[in-house]
């Protein structure tokens, strides 16, 4: 018998959790989506889901419903989130498409970015930010931080 991995297979080392409201109704919203594929769930009491994860290219992901009481809350119960989710894709125009046809709202319009990539930002019906890219060009620290300056100070001067 071989030993158990200390990662499991297919498992990076960050594996980030989402908590919403209605875990069932977001892995459904995620295939449609993202492209998510179901791993498999457990399920909580009163119908909830304690723990789920899903595959979105090749990245695992964890999910939960909402349990205040545990002390696990929803964006829309917070009011907002701290954080944004960042997918890679070979086509972010197809999949940012496809992910407001699904009911995500638009943050930042599909755009070239300063830093070499196609960029994006939509917000999913439960309350997560998603950056959706794909990476164009290859830039060192000081080229990106030249164009860098120069998008701030055109974004004043429109301001």
């Amino acid at each position: 018998m071989s030993p158990v991995k200390p990662i499991p297979e297919g498992h990076h080392t960050v594996t980030p959790t989402l908590t919403v409201k209605g875990a069932a109704q977001a892995i459904e919203f995620y295939k449609k989506a993202l492209g998510a594929v179901e791993k498999g769930r457990f399920p909580g009491p009163g119908g909830l889901i304690m723990h789920a994860e899903i595959k979105i290219g090749d990245s695992i992901l964890f999910l939960s419903d909402e349990m205040p009481g545990m002390g696990n809350k929803s964006p829309q119960t917070l009011g907002g989130v701290a954080n944004t989710l960042q997918i890679y894709t070979e086509d972010c125009d197809a999949l940012f498409n496809r992910a407001v046809q699904a009911g995500a709202k638009v943050t930042m319009p599909m755009m070239d970015m300063f830093w070499g990539d196609r960029w994006g930002q939509v917000t999913d019906p439960f309350g997560h930010q998603w950056g959706i890219a794909t990476h164009k060009e290859d830039l060192t620290m000081d080229e990106m931080t030249e164009r860098g300056k120069a998008a701030m100070a055109k974004m004043g001067a429109n301001a």
